[in-house]
């Protein structure tokens, strides 16, 4: 009986024992199998999603596993930071200084460093990603992340202020660098490396102003202008497709071919304006438009005077020199005494052009393109234009390369002239390269260079705007001058 009991007994546990077994196959198979799922939907997922789920500071290699993680490199770089550091900040000082000089507002008279350190805390590397995406070429995209603790003071003047000094504080730099290695065939192999800022993601530079000894009202609307002055400079200098090229010493070799050149034209129409906001507590608003594609060749419309419906159709003309990535950008403004209000602004992607085809578009005004920070999101009206580009030959590139040169050399004069405030000022008048309409390539007359203008920003009176010495790539021998009459500056020019 107890044999009989005992062979029953062990079959039943026996078959418990597979049973259970089988349960828990089956669960471990649902659990590889559900996770599975998760895993190939979260590698379907693009950049958009995953910032919803993590938010705008999440590693690159979390969305592209070719971003490889370099734990070692930032260990190496904790080690190294007090050296990197003082040469950094060397560099910063010889570089960056005579850029905030060219940039700087119209209502700031001079902004230079008065102490500049970058602290103790290096640049955290998330990822790198390696990719050769040209013969002859080597392209790493560095995932960097900085908040550290630097101890930086901007020196303000400006007419109704001597100095005051401002302090940059909690200082965060989330961004993608671009470093291209161009090599050779001569030790140390590598000729050149061009630095930029990857467009997409957006460069995050965040930060906060303490005035020192002073209060930031000092100077009405000081922060604006030195958040516009800073992402300004990384916009046009640092981003991408801008980009800066170091030649490496000892190496001889041309590197005009990793510089940016210009691309094509963009012939513009700002045709006129509908339900503009008003600004006046008085009357209506008097709007005119600026135009740009880099801020340094910034062109503006005539003024209407009193209307929220303006009409310009006033014609400008301005290079773009990477027509996947620019955009043309457009703010409407309220003429007004000391610092003109914007009524709203709008960009085109370049993109979206098609070359020798005229378009129409209408445009709708935002109050600022990050609206990410703007509490009024109410309807800022429209902004009608009419669009044609252009894409140069080689001689209208090398033609557009020299007049870009001769342009902000001519500012430059202006400025130290007292003639304009700033470099950054939008010039008054049209804005004309050709002189058959298609290109820089005229039939040998060409129009001056667009930066004849009837008047000049920043209250500089009846007008002393840049007079263009003629463009075309291909000329005629006809002649060229200019003469001033009087006081006000009355430019007649001849060819």
């Amino acid at each position: 009986m107890g044999l009989i009991s005992g062979i029953l007994m062990g079959t039943i546990l026996g078959i418990a024992i597979m049973a259970a077994f089988r349960q828990m196959m089956r669960y471990r198979s649902s659990k590889r199998i559900a996770k599975a799922v998760d895993i190939k939907l979260l590698g379907c997922l693009n950049r958009d999603d995953l910032r919803k789920i993590c938010g705008d500071n999440f590693p690159e290699w979390i969305s592209f596993p070719v971003y490889e993680q370099v734990k070692w490199l930032n260990k190496q770089l904790s080690k190294l930071w007090p050296y990197v550091e003082e040469a950094a900040r060397i560099i910063i000082k010889e570089s960056v200084e005579p850029l905030l000089e060219d940039y700087r507002p119209a209502g700031i008279t001079s902004l230079k460093f008065n102490k500049l350190s970058l602290g103790t805390v290096p640049p955290k590397i998330e990822g790198i990603r390696v990719q050769s995406l040209k013969k002859g070429q080597i392209t790493m995209d560095i995932d960097l992340r900085w908040g550290g603790d630097p101890n930086i003071v901007l020196g303000v003047e400006a007419a109704v202020v001597a100095n005051l000094p401002i302090q940059l504080k909690d200082l965060q730099v989330f961004t993608v660098v671009r470093v291209i290695f161009q090599l050779c065939e001569e030790i140390p192999c590598i000729s050149a490396v061009v630095v930029a800022l990857l467009s997409e993601p957006e460069p995050k530079i965040d930060y906060t102003l303490k005035a020192v000894g002073g209060s930031l009202t000092a100077i009405p609307g000081l922060s604006d202008m030195i958040d516009d002055t800073v992402k300004t400079i990384v916009t046009d200098m640092l981003q991408w497709p801008h980009r800066i090229v170091v030649p490496i010493g000892g190496v001889n070799v041309d590197t005009s071919e990793l510089e940016l050149k210009p691309q094509g034209l963009v012939s513009l129409t700002i045709v006129k304006a509908n339900n503009l906001k008003n600004m006046e507590m008085i009357g209506k608003s008097d709007p005119y438009v600026t135009a740009y594609i880099r801020p340094l060749e910034k062109f503006k419309t005539k003024v209407v005077d009193n209307n929220l419906n303006p009409v310009w159709n006033h014609q400008i003309q301005l290079i773009a020199e990477d027509k996947e990535t620019q955009f043309a950008v457009f703010e409407v403004l309220d003429q007004d005494i000391g610092q003109d209000k914007r009524l709203g602004i709008a960009r085109l992607p370049l993109i979206d052009l098609e070359p020798e085809v005229e378009k129409e578009i209408e445009l709708r005004l935002q109050p600022s393109l990050d609206m990410l920070k703007i509490k009024d999101k109410k309807d800022r009206g429209t902004l009608t234009i009419k669009v044609k580009y252009h894409q140069f030959t080689k001689e209208e590139q090398d033609a557009a390369i020299e007049e870009e040169k001769r342009i902000l050399e001519e500012k430059k004069r202006l400025k130290a002239e007292g003639l304009i405030g700033s470099t950054m000022d939008a010039i008054d008048g049209a804005a004309g390269f050709v002189g058959s309409g298609v290109g820089l390539v005229g039939t040998g007359v060409v129009s001056g260079v667009g930066l004849v203008g009837s008047g000049v920003v920043s209250g500089v009176g009846a007008g002393a705007g840049l007079v263009g010495s003629g463009l075309g790539a291909v000329g005629s021998g006809t002649k060229q001058g200019w003469k001033v009459h009087g006081a006000d500056h009355h430019w007649n020019q001849w060819f």
